[in-house]
């Protein structure tokens, strides 16, 4: 039976979470409370969600899980953003890349549990 660590995305994302807390440290501490802890709390939601996900009973209910991980890394993606904008960010930093990766990843399996599903992988720029 597969687990939650049996996932690739799971273990990307979960690898996305570490980045994250190593970026953030460097943030000025007047984001402590702010957007470093929203950004750390959307990164962990992604991998968390999965896991819960995998552990229910249906297809159906993972799919439900897998939609949620989707929206925090969407939510994180903007927060990364703002962080570009505010400079917080390096601008050689490959993060973005990383987050597409996990969207595309995400996608790939919703499309796999439910072939119905017509959800467009979308490309970000950047």
């Amino acid at each position: 039976m597969k687990t939650h660590k049996d996932f690739d995305v799971w273990k990307e994302s979960v690898d996305l979470v570490t980045r994250v807390y190593k970026i953030t440290k460097s943030f000025p501490k007047a984001e402590m409370y702010g957007l470093i802890l929203q950004i750390r709390k959307s990164a962990v939601s992604i991998p968390s969600n999965i896991a819960e996900g995998a552990a229910r009973n249906s297809d159906k209910e993972f799919l439900q899980y897998l939609y949620i991980s989707l929206g925090s890394l969407s939510e994180l993606e903007t927060q990364l953003i703002i962080s570009k904008n505010l400079e917080y960010l390096k601008k050689e930093d490959t993060i973005f890349e990383q987050v597409v990766t996990i969207r595309q990843m995400l996608l790939g399996l919703i499309k796999y549990l439910n072939p119905k599903c017509a959800v467009a992988i979308k490309k970000s720029s950047y």
